[in-house]
């Protein structure tokens, strides 16, 4: 059972020079993520997306409200929350195995349950014969695939995304969007995933819970009906057309928000 909820939270930060006056990043907001739920956070660039998952992530404290996660208050960083970046976050001193064994390691896990569990995310990633490969090696895809692995490695409640494709080109980007969802469909983790693309929102989500222009709020919530296994095809199909344009002019009119 993991059950996220966000009761009447907010974040405000302090300005940044003397006398400049504070940020409000997000506006008081409430939303329950339930068990094996996978949600996208979609809106335009600087609405306080991230904020919201650092805020979960316990990396930020909240200036009103709480955060549970299975009921216990989040007050800070921990083992039950996996947090994946846009950018590529792996130790570069540390070879693929070592880097999905780092927070196993920190257990004081045994060495034969560290390579039992760090086997199976391997594969499960698609990197077999990469064990020994440093991140300078890998593209940057494959770089994502491990710091996926590292994640699910430690076997948290909830894994966070914060637009962890964004800097993949197209073609990856897809690949590692199907392969995410391939995971969660057999780990069936809950899942909360920030992107600003409209159709990757749609396509990995089962509900798009979309924000508005900064200070951000929850605009919408819209659930995703699309059954699982999915398959890229579907993105042509009308069903997901017609939910294309509705989330494309709800961001519209929030990109000319911002921009005024």
């Amino acid at each position: 059972m993991s059950r996220l909820s966000i009761r009447d939270v907010s974040k405000t930060f302090p300005g940044h020079r003397r006398n400049a006056p504070p940020t409000q990043a997000l506006l008081p907001i409430g939303l329950e993520v339930g068990d094996n739920d996978f949600i996208t956070v979609l809106g335009p660039s600087g609405c306080g997306k991230s904020t919201l998952l650092r805020l979960v992530a316990g990396l930020e404290t909240p200036t009103t409200g709480e955060i549970t996660l299975d009921g216990t208050k989040i007050v800070g960083a921990g083992a039950d929350r996996g947090v994946v970046f846009q950018s590529y976050t792996l130790f570069p001193w540390l070879n693929v195995r070592q880097n999905i064994c780092f927070g196993l390691r920190e257990k004081g896990m045994k060495l034969s349950e560290q390579r039992e569990i760090s086997d199976r995310f391997i594969a499960q990633v698609g990197l077999r014969g990469f064990e020994e490969h440093f991140p300078k090696q890998l593209s940057g895809g494959m770089q994502q695939r491990v710091a996926i692995a590292r994640a699910l490695a430690n076997d948290p409640k909830i894994l966070l995304l914060d637009e962890p494709f964004g800097a993949l080109d197209n073609q990856t980007r897809v690949l590692m969007q199907e392969l995410l969802l391939g995971i969660w469909e057999q780990a069936q983790k809950t899942v909360m995933f920030i992107t600003h693309d409209i159709d990757e929102a749609i396509f990995m989500a089962s509900r798009v819970v979309v924000f508005s222009a900064r200070p951000g709020r929850i605009k919408a919530e819209i659930e995703v009906g699309f059954p699982h296994p999915r398959h890229y095809t579907i993105k042509t199909s009308p069903e997901f057309m017609a939910l294309k344009a509705r989330l494309t002019e709800e961001i519209r009119v929030e990109a000319i928000a911002a921009a005024h």
